[in-house]
């Protein structure tokens, strides 16, 4: 398993939180959105899945991926 940590701008709700996480499990990723600090800590399977992918599928919740 591999873990990183990306800045997300945008996410201000609980809602925010749910969208995120959620597109992050349909590729298998397991994410926890931090809101305070505008971040999201990622942890995935390499073999299954890869950052483009993960911030492909953030940003297509409508959020921007910084890092």
């Amino acid at each position: 398993m591999a873990t990183t940590t990306l800045k997300v701008e945008g996410m201000s709700c609980q809602h925010c939180v749910n969208s995120v996480e959620g597109a992050l499990k349909e590729i298998g990723a397991e994410g926890k959105v931090d809101l305070k600090n505008g971040s999201v800590e990622v942890s995935y399977n390499e073999g299954s899945t890869t950052i483009e992918k993960i911030k492909a599928a953030i940003e297509d919740q409508g959020y921007d991926v910084k890092s």
